[in-house]
């Protein structure tokens, strides 16, 4: 049966961390002089009537030899799973498909995860546009190149001050007067808003463009990691000449 470009994808994370494990237990296992180290000794008294003594001994438990080539084990294992998907990475490719259109022809599994990252930032920018006041009525002015609303005109006014008599002037007391303020029109303004911003239409055009390539993308990448891959040999090639 053949092997998938996401199945060697699935196991390279458990091969790399077996690999990372067994390589510090071989450190550690090194470091350890006492394990390395055996000895045999036998005794044999002065003369007849000495004391016998049993022969004492300690095996070799640890040996530099094995450990390479459980080393070496170990690593061709990492460095073929590697390898398959490193080559298999040169030859898998897949069109990018939009609406039946295609963007981008036989594009390869490394380009797809580039642009996977580069849309999620670009999706990012996109709903942050400003878009335009809603509660205003805006048509495009080629003059601007920009937008504006229709032209509002308003009154300015002024305050000008008013007498109003509470009581008249007697032989006893003079008039009371209150100032007020009235405001009277003295002119108008007309006034027009321009903006360079973005109608919402054109945003959620933008969101739903940026959703659709962003979906392409990752159909894409799933077919291309569908590609059938060629087992890889090359950590006996390696470690043959490592600790061969």
């Amino acid at each position: 049966m053949a092997t998938k470009l996401n199945q060697i994808i699935a196991v390279e994370k458990g091969v790399k961390s077996k690999a990372q494990q067994d390589l510090t237990a071989a450190h550690q296992g090194l470091q350890k002089p006492a394990l390395l180290a055996g000895i045999a000794r036998t005794y044999q008294p002065k003369d007849e009537e000495g004391e016998q003594l049993p022969p004492e001994s300690t095996l070799v438990q640890l040996k530099a030899e094995e450990v390479l080539k459980d080393t070496a084990r170990t690593l061709t294992r990492l460095f073929d799973v590697t390898a398959t998907k490193d080559w298999a990475n040169c030859e898998a490719r897949a069109d990018v498909v939009v609406d039946g259109r295609v963007v981008i022809g036989q594009t390869p599994v490394s380009y797809l995860l580039f642009l996977e990252k580069q849309l999620a930032d670009l999706m990012a920018f996109v709903r942050r546009l400003p878009v335009l006041d809603a509660a205003e009525s805006w048509t495009q002015d080629p003059s601007t190149d920009a937008w504006k609303t229709e032209a509002v005109r308003t009154v300015r006014t002024k305050k000008v001050p008013r007498n109003h008599v509470k009581a008249e002037a007697t032989e006893k007391h003079p008039a009371q007067v209150e100032v007020y303020y009235e405001d009277v029109p003295v002119g108008y303004w007309t006034t027009v808003k321009f903006s360079g911003a973005l109608p919402a239409r054109r945003v959620n055009e933008l969101v739903d463009r940026v959703e659709k390539l962003q979906q392409a993308v990752k159909f894409a990448r799933e077919e291309a990691n569908a590609t059938e891959v060629a087992d890889q040999r090359v950590g006996d090639a390696v470690f043959g000449y490592l600790f061969g």
